[in-house]
């Protein structure tokens, strides 16, 4: 338990940011689902769509902290090798 008033707006403040990384790094998963099952169904330009968005969603977790820049590379690359093979 905290013991001053800023110890408990601390508190405060990492309570949020958790629930509110963990929303969006759930929203990043479900998206990144919907994007390879995307990917693995659609051919050419519809492909390519997906692809773009899933990047984006990828994107933006990694500029509001919520994956480092190496995991949001990671899972891009993994994303592009997947819509690559769907592709064959």
């Amino acid at each position: 338990m905290a013991n001053t008033k800023s110890a408990e707006k601390r508190n405060r403040q990492a309570e949020k940011r958790r629930a509110s990384n963990k929303a969006a790094k759930s929203h990043l998963k479900s998206s990144l689902k919907s994007a390879r099952a995307g990917a693995a169904e659609t051919k050419g330009d519809a492909a390519k769509d997906i692809l773009t968005v899933g990047f984006s969603k990828i994107d933006k977790a990694a500029k509001k902290g919520v994956i480092k820049k190496n995991t949001a590379n990671r899972y891009k690359s993994r994303l592009a090798k997947a819509a690559k093979a769907a592709a064959k």
